[in-house]
Order: structure tokens, then sequence, then C-alpha cells
């Protein structure tokens, strides 16, 4: 009987020891951008913000190569929202005691979820104000080049956290200029 105890303590702290904590967005990362006028801290609103390649054709999302939603979509920004308690995103009209950033390490911004191999390197990402927009169209389209560092990383250990070069988990700032 002793033994048989023993042989399920072992059994069950090996069976523990085995189990590895996941994070709710493992194989996950995020590209954020902070788009403002000079001078300004506050996010313009009613932009198109997508990936590009070279060219400046748009990124498609073939077979979820290089994110896990929206699958052969071009790979385009959405602005983050506020959400309430309950996770329902609040309109402009609602009237909430209590709201929220959806995603809220992006606060007022675009973010684009990627998988946490995406080639960065390879591609850029053009802003847009399209006539008709919110904006008007007042701001000149900009492209700019991607990089690792860009991305936001949420599972990420110490060692990746701190190291040389620039400081992972920041958005892409652009200030935008008037046509």
């Amino acid at each position: 009987m002793r033994y048989l105890f023993l042989l399920i303590s072992l059994l069950s702290f090996s069976l523990k020891a085995q189990v590895a904590q996941h994070c709710g967005y493992d194989f996950t990362s995020y590209f954020v951008v902070n788009a403002h006028e000079a001078g300004q801290k506050e996010s313009v609103k009613g932009l198109k913000i997508k990936v590009v390649n070279a060219f400046g054709l748009d990124v498609i999302n073939v077979n979820n190569l290089y994110s896990w939603t929206d699958s052969n979509k071009p790979l385009q920004f959405l602005a983050n929202y506020k959400i309430d308690d309950l996770g329902n995103k609040i309109s402009v009209n609602s009237n909430v005691t209590k709201e929220r950033w959806y995603f809220p390490f992006a606060k007022e911004s675009y973010l684009l979820s990627i998988k946490s191999t995406f080639p960065a390197d390879d591609f850029f990402i053009k802003i847009e104000d399209i006539d008709g927009a919110e904006n008007g169209g007042d701001f000149k389209t900009q492209t700019i080049k991607l990089n690792p560092f860009n991305m936001y990383v949420l599972c990420s250990s110490k060692a990746r956290e701190t190291q040389f070069g620039p400081k992972m988990n920041r958005p892409i700032d652009v200030v935008l200029e008037r046509k």
C-alpha cells in the first residue's frame, strides 16, 4: 500500500511539472500606430492604415500566413475602442459608468494582430487620409518601414525585454502633415 501511495504521489508531481503555463496571447503579436499631428497627443481618427510591400501593394493574409485573423484579406489596422464592464463595445451615445480600452496597452491608437513570426523587415505601413472620410483627406499619405522592434510581443520573457537596441512594445509614432 505504501508503494502504491508513493507511486501515485510521484506521478502526480511529475504531471504537474510537465504542464506549461501559457499566456492567452501566445504566438500573437501586435503593431500599434499612434498617428497624430505635430504638437498634439490625440490620435487622428478616420485614417486607413495597412501593411504594404516594397512596391506599395497591399499585403494579403493568404491562408493565415501573417495573422490568425482575417484570412485572405489585406492586413489593415483597426482603431482601438472602449468597452463596458460586460465587454460590449461602447458607442458614442452610450451612457455607462465604467469604461476601459479593449486593448489597454494600445490606448487611443490603431492596431493590427499578427503572428509572432511576422517578417516585419520585409514590409511597410501606409497611412492614408481618404477624401470624404472623417478628416476630409487633410493629411498627406505616408509610408513607413516596419522593424521587428515595432512589434508588441505580449507573452515575452524578461530576457527578451532587456535586450540591447530599441525597446520593444512601443507604438509606432507617426506625425501627420497637412496637405
